[in-house]
């Protein structure tokens, strides 16, 4: 490759902002922070880039790599603004759909109302076929059944299909041959398969996944079409990678086929960046905290990885509460997602209480203080009359905020119903946000079995550097590092994402007669499939990393736990070292294990990853001491509820070994840190801003 095409550019589009990041050379960078546009989310990334080029000098020509993360397939889901989707099933299963778990997800609620699914009942269509659990044929696929629903699929107008017959996780035969035969008549249907999207056990699942991903497919294809033609057309050469939600990169044919494994491809991009960080800083307990302009997300992060699963809901209608959402089974890192942004609207309820989110104002028309005609009351409003921004840094002054106006909004449509002044409404707002994201991440580590105390916090995204010390006070942590280029972190975070894919497959394996040869032909078979999609984003002879898990539990029960595996795991006695991993694991959950219960190996998983991208190295130069501050203003300390006088720091002005105490703001483009009393705040030899508490 020539050094005249070493240029990569990173795009987060958030439902406020859509972050830039364009890495000029290694370690060298200059970023921005666009309104998103969500009439057509690619205008704002093509105009954000044409201004990072114009003002870093680089020629479109220049770029190589182009990743891009977004959270389009998960508002589409959220708000129900997907494709006209049918789905196809095994006769008599066509309502495993509505039929959920059977339960009630709020039993003390008697008003509770379960999610209506994404395909309507008369959309839910069944062919004639059975096959039995191990896959075999107990009835062929009638495909008379099959042509019979093409008139249905053209009289209802449908744009996209999802197939899922029973027991297909272990034989995709029929799935294929129904897939064959509608392509003939119906050439431009979209349609997904249930065992290329999910091959799991657990029918509501698979079936929730498999429709999940064909009702964003046309709109996402469109998008990342439409973008890449964009860029084309901008003189940007460069292949488009998109982040995937299980933190690792995929070709944009992938993403198009498969978009529902983007749903959380933002928050894993700022989760590859805080486990680096936590990595380079020999932080052995973590939690990342990313809050942008729309929602909040804590992920736990041990030895430096965070913690994956293959489970998440979308969209639910209790806060907190499994079971009221959309349930996926794709691979993801394990976060707690909330509606607790920086444009989160906040609204007092019947019983006269201050809540916030999870509506937001967005980009359009945003927060008051904007001044694009919000009128609601928004974190950010409060966080601005609190003094924790600095209204000249601000979006790098690309937005003059109207102090006024977020005034107005506070106490008129929040403080004026339980008789506040515009500061307590502030405080009010604060306090409650905070405490929703504290509880999150109490209840989030309390259902991985892990503590929260003497964790570093690792905060980025647009708002989380001015809430990330008093969350910290909530929860107990001492220390937060706030990296650089905090407030576009997760675009970063795009940037040291390698390229990989993750297989599964559900085959039971006893291990009380654990067979050997036949868990490795499970692994040679997933070894084969992701090799195949991993190769379409590197060079042939690119090394790959092989990571291999598997999800056990005791027989008889319902849910499994995931255990990571040595590679060398079937070269000494397999079963022993299963059945100690797995106990040691199910003991970190549950605080004991079950002596003498058959154990079971359900689903195995296999992630193939090529090289991951090297990241910053220490800053060169030297530092210490403390920079002058620009001026100061008053900031409400939430902790005592005082007033204080604040020195407002420029983050480009503190070089490394710098020490801020609080209080303090320190100000840049795309964020502002808050520096509470009784904290100190230091640059480190890498850039990181490190909040210190002095009680520790």
């Amino acid at each position: 490759m020539s050094d005249s095409k070493q240029a990569r550019l990173a795009v987060d589009i958030g439902g406020t902002f859509t972050d830039i990041v364009l890495e000029t050379s290694p370690g060298q960078h200059i970023t921005g922070k666009y309104l998103t546009t969500h009439g057509a989310p690619e205008q704002a990334v093509l105009e954000g880039t044409r201004d990072l080029l114009a003002k870093s000098g680089v020629s479109p020509s220049q770029i190589r790599l182009v990743v891009h993360g977004t959270t389009l397939a998960t508002n589409a889901l959220i708000e129900r603004k997907g494709a006209k989707t049918a789905l196809i099933s095994t006769a008599g299963f066509r309502d495993s759909l509505e039929m959920a778990y059977e339960h009630r997800f709020e039993v003390s609620d008697l008003y509770m109302v379960r999610p209506a699914p994404l395909v309507p009942r008369n959309l839910r269509l069944e062919v004639d076929e059975r096959l039995a659990a191990d896959g075999s044929v107990l009835r062929e696929l009638d495909e008379t059944s099959v042509r019979s629903l093409v008139p249905v699929l053209k009289e209802q107008a449908v744009e996209a299909l999802a197939v899922c017959l029973l027991h297909s996780y272990v034989n995709g035969a029929h799935e294929k041959r129904v897939r064959d035969i509608l392509r003939t008549e119906l050439p431009d249907l979209k349609i997904t398969l249930s065992h290329e999207i999910c091959p799991e056990i657990r029918e509501f699942e698979r079936g929730s996944t498999v429709c999940a991903n064909a009702y964003v497919q046309p709109i996402m294809e469109s998008y990342l079409r439409r973008l890449a033609s964009g860029l084309k057309a901008g003189g940007i050469d460069a292949q488009v990678m998109l982040m995937m939600s299980s933190g690792g990169l995929t070709s944009l044919d992938i993403a198009c086929q498969q978009p529902i494994k983007l749903v959380e491809s933002g928050p894993a991009g700022g989760a590859v960046l805080a486990a680096d960080i936590a990595r380079k800083l020999d932080l052995d307990a973590a939690i990342a905290f990313d809050m942008g302009g729309t929602t909040a997300k804590l992920v736990l992060i041990d030895k430096g990885l965070p913690h994956h699963s293959r489970h998440l809901e979308v969209a639910r209608a209790y806060r907190f509460l499994r079971g009221s959402g959309m349930p996926l089974r794709v691979p993801v890192i394990d976060l707690v997602e909330i509606g607790a942004g920086g444009g989160s609207i906040a609204r007092v309820d019947d019983l006269g209480r201050v809540e916030v989110g999870p509506e937001s104002a967005g980009s359009e028309p945003g927060p008051a203080c904007y001044g694009r005609g919000g009128t609601n009351p928004t974190v950010t409003d409060a966080d601005l009359i609190m003094g924790k921004i600095d209204p000249e840094t601000f979006a790098g002054g690309m937005i003059t905020l109207d102090i006024e106006g977020a005034r107005k909004a506070l106490t008129g449509k929040l403080g004026g119903k339980v008789q506040l002044d515009a500061r307590t409404s502030a405080i009010a707002i604060a306090e409650v946000v905070d405490e929703n994201m504290a509880n999150a991440a109490r209840v989030h580590a309390t259902d991985n079995g892990a503590e929260l105390e003497g964790r570093t916090m690792i905060a980025f995204g647009g708002a989380a550097p001015m809430h990330a010390a008093r969350i910290a006070q909530k929860l107990g942590i001492d220390t937060v590092v706030v990296p650089r280029g905090a407030g576009v972190g997760s675009a970063h975070g795009f940037l040291l994402a390698p390229v990989s894919y993750e297989a599964v497959r559900t085959r039971l394996l006893p291990l009380r007669s654990f067979d050997v040869d036949r868990a490795r032909s499970i692994f040679a078979e997933m070894r084969e499939e992701a090799a195949s999609f991993v190769r379409l984003g590197v060079e042939d002879d690119a090394p790959l990393e092989e990571r291999l898990s598997v999800y056990i539990r005791y027989r008889g029960q319902g849910h499994e736990v995931q255990v990571r595996l040595p590679s060398n795991v079937f070269e000494g006695n397999a079963e022993e070292i299963i059945k100690s991993l797995f106990e040691v694991e199910y003991r970190n959950h549950f605080g004991r294990i079950i002596p003498k219960m058959e154990i079971e190996c359900l689903t195995w998983a296999l992630t193939l990853s090529a090289e991951t991208p090297l990241s910053a190295e220490k800053a060169s130069g030297s530092g210490g001491g403390t920079a002058a501050p620009r001026r100061s203003q008053t900031l409400v300390d939430l902790a005592s509820m005082e007033d204080n006088r604040a020195d407002v720091y420029l983050r480009a002005d503190l070089g490394i070994g710098a020490t801020v105490k609080g209080p303090a703001i320190i100000g840049e483009a795309e964020t502002n840190t808050m520096v509470p009393v009784g904290f100190t705040a230091t640059i480190d030899s890498y850039g990181n801003l490190i909040l210190q508490n002095a009680r520790a």
